[in-house]
C-alpha cells in the first residue's frame, strides 16, 4: 500500500520476532524503520545491516531521537510498559509486542500516561487483522451462524524449550501459556464476539523443572515461576460463553484451536497464531464441513500490520484497530482467570473495550479508511 507521508519507527529489541517485523515497510510503505537498538549493540547492528536500517544505537539514543515517530517494542514482556512508558514520556507513540505489559497495574500505568499526553498505544497481536479472522468475523456477522452462543478455544503444546534459542523468559511472571499465547486467542475471540464480563478458571505448574534442549544453552535447566496449564471460563458481554485451555504440559492432542458455535451452525476459525485459513463452516443442514474462501487479503505472515493500521490512523484521525484498550482487556482476563485460579472464585472484569472495527473485504482493506 503507497502512503504520501512516512512515519518512522524506532525499533528496541533485536530478537527472533524483529525479523518478521523488518520486512513489513515491504508492504506497507507508510512505515519507515530508522533506527534498531538492542541491550546487545552486536545483534542491532546484525539486524540493522540486515535488513538496511540506516542506524544501530543504544535505547536511550534511539528515545533521545526527535525524527522518530513510534517506538516499535520487541523486548521481553516484563519491561514491555517500562520501554512503553519510557517512549511515551518523550512524546512518542508505542506499539508493543505482546503482552502489554505483565500486570493490570503496569498496563493501566502505559495506558494513563499515554492518555495525558495525547499518545497513542498500540500492541499485538495483529493476525486478528489477517484474511483468515476477517473471514470469520464477516461471516458471523453476515448471520452464516445464527446468533453466536458460545466458543471453544484450545492452544496445548509442549512447551518452547526445544526450539526457542533462550526460553527461559517463557516460564516467568509475565509469560507462561496464557501471557504468551493466551493473546493470539483471546484477541480473535473479541474481534469476532466482542468483550468478556466475567472469568473464572483453574491453573496449576505440572512440571517445576523444565530442560533446554535447543542451541545454544542445550542442557541448561529452567524453574518454572509461573503455572504452565490455565483453563478458563469466559462470560461475554454478548452473552456467549467461552472456554479456553492454554497449556505448555500437553505432549499430543486432537483439540481445535477455535470454534464457534450458533444458533444455526458451527464455524472452524483457524490458527489466530497466523494470518491466513483455512476456515469453515457447517450450517445446522449441512452433512460436511465446507470450507470457504476468504473474503478478506492479507492471508500470509504480516506481523506489522496492526502498527500498520495504527500508522493510517494517525494521519485519518481515526482509531486504530490493535490498540493498547484491547490489549489491556485481554491482560485483564488473563491476569483474571489466574486470580480467580488462587482465589477459588468468578471475576468480574474492571476493563472494557470496543470490537474492533472489521476491515473491508478485499486485497486493500483500508482503501475507504485512509
Amino acid at each position: 500500500m503507497e502512503s504520501k507521508t512516512k512515519v518512522n519507527v524506532g525499533l528496541i529489541g533485536c530478537g527472533v520476532i524483529s525479523s518478521i517485523y523488518l520486512e513489513a515497510p515491504h508492504t506497507f510503505d507508510i512505515l519507515n524503520i530508522v533506527a534498531c537498538a538492542d541491550i546487545d549493540m552486536e545483534r542491532a547492528k546484525a539486524q540493522a545491516e540486515r535488513y538496511n536500517v540506516p542506524k544501530a544505537c543504544t535505547v536511550e539514543e534511539l528515545l533521545a531521537d526527535p525524527d522518530i515517530d513510534v517506538v516499535l517494542n520487541l523486548t521481553i514482556p516484563r519491561v514491555h510498559a517500562e520501554i512503553g512508558i519510557a517512549a511515551i514520556e518523550v512524546g512518542k507513540a508505542t506499539y508493543s509486542e505482546k503482552p502489554l505489559a505483565i500486570n493490570r497495574q503496569q498496563g493501566k500505568a502505559l495506558l494513563d500516561v499515554a492518555q495525558a499526553k495525547g499518545l497513542r498505544v498500540g500492541c499485538a497481536p495483529d493476525t486478528f487483522l489477517g484474511g483468515g479472522i476477517q473471514t470469520c468475523i464477516k461471516l458471523i456477522d453476515d448471520g452464516a451462524i445464527g446468533t453466536p452462543v458460545a466458543a471453544t478455544a484450545f492452544m496445548a503444546g509442549h512447551g518452547p524449550e526445544s526450539w526457542h534459542p533462550d526460553p527461559d523468559f517463557f516460564y516467568q511472571v509475565g509469560a507462561g501459556p496464557m501471557f504468551d499465547m493466551g493473546p493470539y486467542y483471546l484477541t480473535a475471540l473479541i474481534a469476532m464476539l466482542g468483550p468478556v464480563r466475567r472469568v473464572t478458571g483453574s491453573a496449576r505448574i505440572s512440571f517445576p523443572e523444565r530442560l533446554i534442549t535447543s542451541q545454544p544453552k542445550h542442557g541448561t535447566k529452567i524453574t518454572v515461576n509461573t503455572p504452565t496449564h490455565i483453563a478458563g471460563v469466559m462470560d461475554f458481554d454478548s452473552g456467549v460463553v467461552g472456554t479456553i485451555i492454554t497449556s505448555f504440559d500437553v505432549w499430543s492432542h486432537h483439540l481445535p484451536r477455535i470454534e464457534i458455535y450458533g444458533s444455526e451452525g458451527s464455524l472452524s476459525v483457524p490458527d489466530p497464531n497466523t494470518f491466513g485459513g483455512p476456515v469453515y463452516l457447517r450450517r445446522a443442514q449441512d452433512k460436511e464441513w465446507q470450507e470457504v474462501p476468504l473474503t478478506h487479503g492479507y492471508a500470509k505472515n504480516l506481523r506489522g500490520i496492526g502498527l500498520a493500521d495504527m500508522a493510517y490512523a494517525i494521519q485519518a484521525n481515526r482509531p486504530h484497530r490493535a490498540s493498547g484498550a484491547l490489549a489491556y482487556h485481554v491482560l485483564d482476563i488473563m491476569e483474571s482467570i489466574h486470580d480467580a485460579s488462587r482465589e477459588g472464585k468468578h471475576i468480574e472484569l474492571t476493563s472494557m473495550c470496543e470490537r474492533p472495527r472489521p476491515l473491508n473485504p478485499g486485497t486493500h482493506s483500508w482503501d475507504e479508511d485512509r
